[in-house]
């Protein structure tokens, strides 16, 4: 079953239910919301990559290297307050795949010398997913009272169209072109939209 081309009430269901049908990606979803963080998501690489699987007909977790968490709390920008956040949501799950676990609203600190050009602060959760590098992977999902919250500005219609399309409100052409490279060795049916 596809939800490429379908309404975005059908593309929601089915996501969920390939979410789900990831047992490792959703048992850590169903954790997270005990946290007790209001705002957060599970998000971008892990969500779109576990529907390229299921387009593919792969393993859910096939070719997942991370998970994203990530979390937005403008009232301490300390490492050590997102180094806390961190051990908290790590004691949640114990496996070999990497949590990057961030919180959005630090990120203007150290992204120039990361990636070499400034970034302004974010405003919002969802202001900084509104800048992931592609309209397939500004996605992020978490439970609220044992229901979906799906956050995608750009829709899900190319994340089930297996289309890559880099978002350039942050990214540049170098870091697109690496995620590209890397992606399409692993899932050979994605569409790649040039710079």
């Amino acid at each position: 079953m596809t939800g490429h081309n379908k309404d975005i009430t059908s593309q929601k269901e089915l996501l969920e239910s390939i979410i789900i049908n990831n047992e490792f990606l959703f048992d850590f979803i169903e954790k997270s919301s005990f946290l007790g963080l209001k705002d957060y998501y599970i998000g971008s690489g892990c969500i779109a990559q576990t529907v390229w699987n299921h387009v593919e007909g792969f393993e859910p977790m096939y070719g997942i290297d991370d998970i994203d968490f990530v979390y937005f709390d403008s009232s301490d920008l300390s490492i050590d307050a997102e180094n806390k956040i961190a051990k908290r949501v790590n004691k949640l799950i114990k496996s070999d795949v990497n949590l990057d676990i961030i919180n959005q609203a630090r990120v203007h600190l150290w992204y120039e010398e990361h990636f070499g050009y400034p970034l302004k602060p974010y405003s919002s959760l969802e202001s900084a997913i509104n800048t992931w590098p592609t309209t397939a992977t500004s996605i992020g999902v978490r439970l609220e009272n044992t229901a979906f919250k799906v956050y995608a500005p750009y829709g899900l219609n190319d994340l089930f169209g297996m289309i890559v399309r880099a978002n350039k409100t942050q990214i540049n052409e170098n870091t697109y072109i690496k995620k590209v490279d890397k992606w399409t060795k692993k899932w050979s049916s994605l569409i790649i939209v040039p710079w």
